[in-house]
């Protein structure tokens, strides 16, 4: 019998976020694939996991596939974590599961850490709707996805490192206008944590005198409906 695949989300800041099924499942799997294995080994040591970890991230995804689905058609159970959050969302994931689920291998995702989802619900913004767009692409294509953007009516989600967030606030402001609301999240669940809310003007004047640091979650109202 085929192993099952766990994509096992992992806490993206206060570690008290991790559920009592990850850590029992992670104890559990034969080994465990991991993003950035350094990253990864505190949180593991922390919760008292002794496994065997890989590293299965977006330069050898391609060449690891392979070799894991092999694994799973012979009978291990095997987890998949990320540096933070739930893999597969703009993280490594996404080819191992299609891989494994061409192979009639069971793929298992459990609820759990997701920074875009405490980012909507905390921005104020309509979220019975929503369009996410993790990192837009820093050159190519860039344009083009913000151009078609420009119709959507739902709110748009988006993820941004710290030294392009000033530009990508001037550029939504920019395609979208500058009365358009938005919210800015930063440090989800750790000690500073901050959500910024106002038009896009707004938020981008304030972090030019603060501090930018973390990953930050940018989420912009949708184009008004006439």
């Amino acid at each position: 019998m085929s192993g099952t695949l766990y994509l096992i989300p992992t806490p993206i800041g206060n570690l008290e976020d991790m559920t009592l099924r990850a850590i029992r499942l992670l104890k559990e799997v034969d080994l465990i694939l991991a993003e950035d294995t350094r990253t990864s080994a505190p949180m593991l040591k922390h919760f008292g996991i002794d496994k065997k970890v890989f590293s299965h991230h977006q330069h050898n995804e391609h060449q690891s596939t392979t070799e894991i689905v092999k694994f799973l058609s012979q009978g291990q159970h095997i987890a998949l974590i990320s540096d933070a959050g739930t893999p597969a969302i703009s993280d490594p994931g996404f080819l191992l599961v299609r891989e494994a689920i061409k192979n009639n291998i069971q793929v298992i995702c459990l609820p759990g850490a997701t920074a875009f989802v405490p980012a909507l619900v905390a921005s104020g913004l309509p979220n019975d709707r929503f369009c996410f767009e993790g990192f837009l692409p820093v050159k190519k294509g860039r344009q083009t996805r913000l151009k078609s953007l420009l119709s959507e009516e739902r709110t748009i989600i988006f993820y941004e490192s710290p030294h392009r967030l000033l530009k990508s606030l001037a550029e939504f402001a920019e395609y979208f206008g500058e009365d358009r609301q938005a919210s800015v999240s930063r440090e989800i669940s750790k000690v500073f944590e901050e959500t910024v809310r106002g038009t896009l003007p707004e938020i981008k004047t304030h972090f030019e005198t603060h501090t930018l640091k973390g990953e930050f979650v940018i989420c912009v109202a949708g184009k008004p409906s006439k």
